[in-house]
């Protein structure tokens, strides 16, 4: 707000995209979908010069408050959609976000919290839903982040602990 120009702009005042993601967590929602992005460029020689080692980018985000419904990570519980082809506007494929695209007719795999950003929301008409809760398999291959531990991916420590704790 210190630079009228700017603020004026709508760049100064924007957020870094971590802070956020944790704003919206805690206030509530938990698990924010980006759904696309796009570069900002700045197309005026004089407020480049003031903000030359920044990169801006617009984000629109899907944002779900679904108490205690929703886990940190996505975990694995085997479970499944299937996409009726029936939300305004996206007759063959719904995007929920940047990395689940479900195609109309096609079974999807999901993890639970994309499971309950559809069976607990206005989606769940739009869906057909395969398993449940009952069975826990761990984090969701490609959806987040990955194990911490490196014998889970196959490269076993030396022994010694060096990268962390070993209890």
């Amino acid at each position: 707000r210190q630079d009228q120009v700017l603020w004026g702009e709508c760049i100064s005042g924007a957020l870094y995209w971590n802070d956020f993601e944790r704003l919206a967590q805690k206030v509530g929602f938990d698990d924010p979908r980006l759904v696309k992005d796009s570069a900002i460029t700045v197309a005026n020689k004089e407020l480049e010069k003031r903000v030359a080692s920044i990169d801006f980018t617009s984000a629109t985000y899907r944002l779900f408050k679904l108490p205690g419904l929703l886990e940190p990570d996505c975990e694995d519980y085997g479970q499944a959609v299937i996409y009726k082809g029936t939300v305004t506007d996206s007759p063959e494929f719904f995007d929920l976000d940047d990395h689940h695209r479900c195609w109309k007719g096609k079974v999807f795999s999901v993890c639970g919290n994309t499971w309950h950003m559809l069976a607990s929301t206005r989606f769940r008409p739009h869906f057909e839903f395969i398993g449940n809760f009952d069975n826990h398999f761990g984090l969701f291959e490609g959806c987040g982040r990955a194990s911490r531990f490196k014998s889970a991916a196959g490269n076993q420590s030396s022994g010694d602990c060096a990268g962390g704790s070993c209890c």
